[in-house]
């Protein structure tokens, strides 16, 4: 095999074992299953409620271009014909996953990323006061090292001091 070949299948393999790969696999399928609930949902209780004005089935909602429409025996409808019905039953699928996806994941995410930041905050907050206080205390000590020396001792650093004399 050729290392290009090598190479690109190396990329490939790298690429399908990083981390978004395996999450967004995984967010397809429980969004696959997530999208059956929210339907049997919709047909099974919002479409009845809705329907509760009219006809039972959401879907059976329908109005006709200048009454050219006709029902023939069987009870099929011929004709130009707007099914408003399952416009509206998709519209309220919709809402209804926006609203859960929204509700159970994007708001309680949101919030925890909310916490985090600012406990990250006050902890850097903690940080700064810690640093400077203890900038504060290295300075006191080095003053007070200071002024215990003598006249003519040598400095913390072996350095004389300014206008002091060497040997």
């Amino acid at each position: 095999m050729s290392k290009e070949k090598e190479s690109v299948l190396a990329g490939f393999k790298a690429f399908l074992m990083r981390g978004n790969v395996i999450d967004l696999a995984v967010a397809v399928v429980i969004g696959a299953a997530f999208t059956n609930i929210v339907n049997a949902i919709v047909k099974g209780v919002i479409n009845p409620v809705v329907g509760a004005f009219g006809t039972q089935d959401l879907d059976k909602y329908s109005s006709c271009f200048e009454s050219t429409c006709t029902t023939d025996a069987s009870g099929k409808v011929h004709g130009i014909q707007i099914l408003w019905g399952s416009v509206l039953s998709a519209t309220l699928t919709f809402l209804i996953t926006a609203a859960v996806v929204y509700f159970l994941m994007v708001l309680p995410m949101s919030r925890y990323l909310a916490r985090r930041a600012r406990q990250q905050a006050v902890t850097e907050e903690v940080r700064e006061v810690v640093d400077v206080s203890e900038l504060e205390v290295l300075k006191e000590i080095r003053d007070a090292l200071v002024a215990q020396r003598g006249p003519g001792q040598l400095g913390i650093t072996g350095q004389r001091g300014p206008g002091r004399e060497t040997p």
